[in-house]
């Protein structure tokens, strides 16, 4: 009975980790850790750790898929497709993977917690520390994933189950449902305070610290403080708070504008910034293992990647805002476009001469004239084809054209920035639109493929990646926020310009306040954290809506509302149907 009930509980919260009689870690028998709990605190813990390393891959995809960073080429089969299509169902094997790991950390954590004494040494004592940190955090973002925004009604809506490790009474076998948003928030912060007050060793990124405790609690506390018209003056000061602590430690530097341009080569250990972090390995890596990384879909690098998913059209026009990153030329205005990589293509013009077009995106309309999406256009520009030269007209103008012989069609360029190349084109649909002369681009199917590298190179070894957690450029973002929100408007353009320059030498704020906070705080947010699974959730737990207008096979013209049910994701339909008890699906509609 007992080993029935033990594989029962492994099925239904995925605690396979945690029952110290199957220790599927293993390396060491059962009766080992019974008579030396001590001695395999570290092979226990490295188990919680190896686990973090599939939980990161669908962490990063449900929270950076379902943002406004990226365009995947066209629509996938793939069980990710529905994070971008926002088309939710329960039976995603993906996040079944992202359930699992999560309790199987929480279970392996809690099951240390119980065995080992606290109060041996400060190693020991640390490592619990880890253990309550890492459990906290599981909690945090299965919550944020599953449970709706923190400023919803926090002590109605679901969270998820709390179980910590495998219950003393398997016999009788009965779980809880889902607890509250607000006590599963509940338990994370208790989790991370205890960690914050265990541990006292350094063991540099890859290992949870105090530090890495104190950085989540900000974020914590952040996802607490309400939005900027209605804020949680307690909860933001609590952000504000964690904050602190981790910038004034001086454990964490921010790099230098140069060195950040680098961020995603520099090993975990080496940098500097990084706070916590998933740290992978290559020797995990053989073959084609990098296709499948989570860089494996943003580029292709030394023949690994499938490279499908790029910058999205709102994002580049971000980073150029304050002016045109010219990578043609290697002319970057913002340090954060160096993460990005358009790849040009070979053809030719001329005598070898780079081809020449006018890129730009296009409404896309219906036979009713109803605006259903946007294209790219990449028209050929007048050039000497003796020279190479785009030939100007006499007032500053430049021709380009599209089509080919019977179907082609000639156009006026008007200089909006010449210095910049960046034109004006009066369209044949009667509306005017604005680009830029570039060489030609590569185009996977109908987009041009702007690459990116944040999560890749690392070592420069193309697709290698270790997820960041936390780093301090998010830190000083909190604190911004935070004290948005406090209406310390002052101290919170102080923090923001500290991102803001680093990335834009000169092109810092010159002030905010309760008309713009909101806006400028979290236009840096996406700049700064693209690509490390923070936007979707940046956007709904401010009560905003997420926009996506822009090219791509998504529904562009779809307004998601924060209080939108597709908002959270699922209960994965395995962990219901093999629940012993009742767990509570998310809605499935509005």
């Amino acid at each position: 009975m007992k080993k029935i009930a033990i594989l029962l509980l492994a099925t239904a919260c995925s605690f396979t980790a945690c029952d110290i009689e199957r220790l599927p870690y293993g390396s060491m028998a059962a009766e080992q850790i019974k008579d030396d709990p001590d001695g395999s605190l570290e092979s226990l813990l490295n188990g919680c750790y190896a686990q973090m390393k599939n939980w990161s891959d669908v962490m990063h995809r449900c929270g950076e898929y379902a943002g406004d960073n990226i365009v995947i080429r066209g629509t996938s089969t793939d069980a990710f497709y529905e994070f971008i299509s926002y088309s939710r169902t329960p039976n995603n094997y993906r996040l079944q993977t992202f359930w699992d790991n999560s309790y199987k950390i929480i279970a392996q954590s809690s099951n240390i917690i119980k065995m080992i004494n606290q109060g041996q040494s400060a190693e020991v004592d640390h490592k619990l520390g880890e253990c309550y940190f890492l459990r906290g955090m599981m909690y945090f973002y299965l919550c944020r994933a599953y449970g709706q925004p923190y400023y919803q009604s926090p002590e109605k809506n679901l969270g998820v189950p709390i179980v910590n490790g495998t219950p003393d009474d398997m016999l009788n076998l009965a779980l809880p449902d889902r607890s509250t948003v607000k006590e599963t928030y509940e338990q994370a912060i208790n989790d991370l305070k205890k960690g914050e007050e265990l541990m006292t060793l350094n063991n540099g990124p890859a290992f949870a610290s105090k530090e890495a405790a104190q950085a989540m609690l900000s974020r914590v506390y952040l996802y607490m403080s309400g939005t900027y018209t209605a804020p949680n003056a307690a909860y933001a000061q609590l952000a504000v708070d964690y904050a602190d602590k981790v910038i004034k430690s001086q454990k964490h530097n921010l790099l230098s504008p140069e060195e950040f341009k680098l961020y995603n080569t520099v090993t975990p250990e080496n940098n500097k910034e990084s706070i916590f972090v998933v740290k992978r390995l290559a020797s995990e890596f053989s073959g084609y293992d990098h296709y499948y990384g989570i860089g494996g879909m943003y580029s292709n690098i030394g023949g690994m990647g499938w490279g499908e998913m790029y910058a999205s059209a709102k994002y580049l026009a971000l980073l150029d805002e304050t002016g045109r990153n010219d990578w043609a030329n290697k002319k970057l205005v913002d340090a954060r476009a160096a993460f990005i990589e358009p790849q040009y293509s070979d053809a030719v013009s001329g005598k070898n001469y780079k081809l020449k077009v006018f890129r730009f995106i296009k409404d896309l309309v219906n036979n009713e004239g109803k605006q259903t999406n946007f294209s790219y256009m990449q028209d050929t520009v007048n050039y000497d084809k003796s020279t190479g030269e785009i030939i100007k007209e006499a007032d500053g103008s430049i021709k380009c054209w599209e089509g080919y012989k019977s179907t082609r069609k000639d156009y006026v360029l008007k200089p909006k920035d010449a210095d910049q190349g960046i034109y004006t084109i009066e369209y044949s649909d009667g509306k005017t639109y604005t680009g830029v002369i570039d060489n030609v681009m590569k185009l996977n199917r109908a987009y041009p493929m702007f690459y990116i590298t944040k999560c890749s190179r690392e070592g420069e070894d193309s697709q290698l990646h270790s997820p960041v957690i936390s780093r301090l450029g998010e830190i000083y973002l909190n604190r911004a926020e935070a004290l948005a929100k406090l209406g310390k408007y002052g101290e919170a353009l102080l923090d923001l310009n500290i991102i803001r320059e680093r990335s834009i030498p000169g092109q810092g704020y010159a002030s905010i306040d309760a008309t713009n906070a909101g806006l400028l705080i979290d236009k840096e947010r996406q700049l700064e954290l693209a690509y490390q699974a923070e936007r979707s959730y940046d956007v709904f737990r401010n009560g905003e809506s997420l926009t996506r207008l822009y090219p791509g096979p998504h529904n562009a013209m779809e307004k998601v509302l924060p209080t939108d049910f597709r908002v959270v994701y699922y209960i994965p339909q395995k962990a219901i149907d093999s629940y012993p008890g009742t767990l509570t699906q998310n809605p499935t509609s509005n």
